[in-house]
């Protein structure tokens, strides 16, 4: 929360952003993954720099975007964060996702209180977090009403 202004700093997600040298097959890989077709691409989906999905209970965006438009400075392979996505059933997500070729970055682990994570390393190179959150599902019915 800043103080000067009453308003908190980081108000949630808005955009989560992977890298991938091949395009058109990540396009196919998170259209698979997740039932769903990229709503917005540049310059176009036969070409794309860029796509992005909506995603999830409160449409969140995820962008995939051209390696060679990467930060100069942008390291090859998996980095240190982990973006954690809320799934229902974490068990046959992640071995959804192994099926569809990425590789365990971190196995299940049950951190207790009904948190489970796992996560995975996309084709592409890009740590993909999962996890049972039950803070997430406390908002989210709070939201309902």
């Amino acid at each position: 929360m800043d103080n000067a202004t009453g308003k908190q700093t980081l108000r949630g997600l808005a955009t989560i952003n992977f890298y991938a040298t091949d395009m058109q097959a990540a396009k196919k890989w998170y259209s698979g993954l997740l039932g769903i077709e990229p709503y917005f691409a540049r310059p176009d989906l036969e070409n794309p720099a860029y796509i992005e999905y909506r995603i999830g209970d409160y449409q969140h965006e995820l962008g995939i975007i051209d390696s060679k438009y990467a930060p100069k400075n942008a390291t090859a392979g998996p980095g240190g964060e982990i973006v954690y996505w809320h799934v229902d059933d974490v068990a046959s997500t992640f071995e959804k996702l192994l099926a569809m070729g990425a590789k365990e970055y971190e196995p299940i682990i049950n951190r207790g209180a009904d948190f489970i994570t796992a996560s995975v390393v996309d084709p592409f190179g890009n740590i993909l977090g999962i996890m049972n959150n039950p803070h997430y599902l406390e908002i989210l019915e709070l939201t309902k009403r």
